[in-house]
Order: C-alpha cells, then sequence, then structure tokens
C-alpha cells in the first residue's frame, strides 16, 4: 500500500469509528466516505470497515475455511479497481466479503458493475447473504 493509500486508509477509520459511535451504520459510513475519496464501493466498504488489504484477506480466509475459497491480497486489489482496471469478483467472494463488511453483496458493486452478471447472479447479489 503506498504511504497515500494508507493515510487515507487511517483518515478513513478514524471518520468511521467517529460515526459509528454516534449510530451510523456501515452502508451509511461507506456513503458519506464516497464523498471525499473517488474509489469503487468495494474498497470504500473496506475503509469503512476499517481493515487493511492483510486484514480482510485474513478474515476471508477463515470464513473460506468453511467455503474452500481463497483470496491473495493483490486479487483484492485487482477486485476494487475493476471495471477501470483489474479483474471483476466472482459472486461468492463477493458474498464473502460482504459478510466481512457488514453489508450485502449488491453494496458493493454500482449499478453498472452490478449489470455486467447474469440475471440470476444479480438476484443472488441483491438477496444478501446466504
Amino acid at each position: 500500500m503506498t504511504s497515500t493509500g494508507y493515510q487515507t486508509l487511517l483518515d478513513c477509520r478514524r471518520r468511521s469509528r467517529y460515526l459509528r459511535q454516534h449510530g451510523f451504520t456501515i452502508d451509511q459510513i461507506a456513503i458519506i466516505l464516497a464523498l471525499d475519496h473517488p474509489a469503487s464501493p468495494l474498497r470504500l466498504y473496506r475503509h469503512a470497515a476499517g481493515l487493511t488489504a492483510a486484514q480482510t484477506v485474513d478474515a476471508f480466509h477463515r470464513l473460506a475455511d468453511i467455503t474452500g475459497a481463497g483470496l491473495r491480497e493483490s486479487r483484492l486489489y485487482d477486485h476494487e479497481t475493476w471495471p477501470q482496471t483489474g479483474r471483476r469478483p466472482s459472486v461468492h467472494t463477493l458474498h464473502l466479503l460482504a459478510r466481512i463488511y457488514g453489508t450485502q453483496p449488491a453494496h458493493l458493486l454500482t449499478p453498472a458493475m452490478l449489470a455486467t452478471y447474469t440475471p440470476r447472479d444479480q438476484h443472488s447479489l441483491r438477496q444478501g447473504n446466504r
């Protein structure tokens, strides 16, 4: 993570902690962070949760023990920069990340990003965590 990226994460952690203390939900916090940080919803939710990429990957692997999925930090960054660059996350990955961040899978995507998934996958993402 660049020093600028790390400073952004620290700022987001501070703001997120303050907002949670005042009763804001993770979804509301991600929307507020988006006002100052032009990033994908997936990255904004990670920042709203106050997690580094390494912490997210560790939490993913704890959940994945049950499901058998895997994730590397570099792939998480790829998912966070998609669709401009990077790689589109699978539906299963979005479900696990949503559990980690405390939100619904569809919230991790913009409407345009969600539209790139099949109708069945869109339904699964809108239905929430399994």
